[in-house]
């Protein structure tokens, strides 16, 4: 009688003990989750913020006529290298559908950066393609982001 009693506690300790760990790693991995869903939407507004504030500086450079090339260009690129951290950022932190619109995004905005830096002016046709590839991937980017966010749900 006394086995049966020592074994049904054992059992119960050794069951107690299971299940206290399931739970411990089910609530880990849960917290681990809504982190990395914390870390990514402030690093996405970050990011988005950053190639935003290079494209309004782009756009100021393709409307000033009067800029010589020497500052144009210095300007253009002193605006866009901040977008650099954060792209490395993102390509560490998210996932693959968001790392692949990033690249394109980027690319698209410097593609812009590169002509405003050139001296091509807002009403140029050439300046207005590269701005609306840039628009169309920065959607495609957005999209992507809502996606892994779970913004639609």
């Amino acid at each position: 009688m006394e086995w049966a009693t020592l074994a049904s506690a054992a059992a119960g300790a050794v069951i107690a003990t299971a299940s206290g760990a399931f739970f411990d790693r089910h609530r880990w991995r849960r917290e681990r989750r809504a982190h990395l869903l914390e870390v990514r939407r402030t690093l996405y507004g970050e990011y988005l913020t950053c190639l935003s504030k290079a494209r309004n500086a782009f756009r100021l450079l393709a409307r000033d006529h009067e800029l010589g090339s020497v500052e144009r260009e210095r300007a253009a690129r002193e605006r866009f290298a901040s977008c650099y951290e954060l792209r490395y950022q993102v390509t560490i932190t998210a996932s693959a559908p968001v790392v692949e619109a990033s690249e394109e995004t980027f690319r698209r905005l410097r593609d812009v950066r590169d002509l405003a830096a050139a001296g091509v002016l807002a009403g140029d046709e050439a300046y207005s393609g590269g701005r609306g590839a840039y628009e169309g991937a920065l959607t495609r980017l957005r999209l992507a982001m809502r996606a892994e966010l779970g913004s639609d749900q």
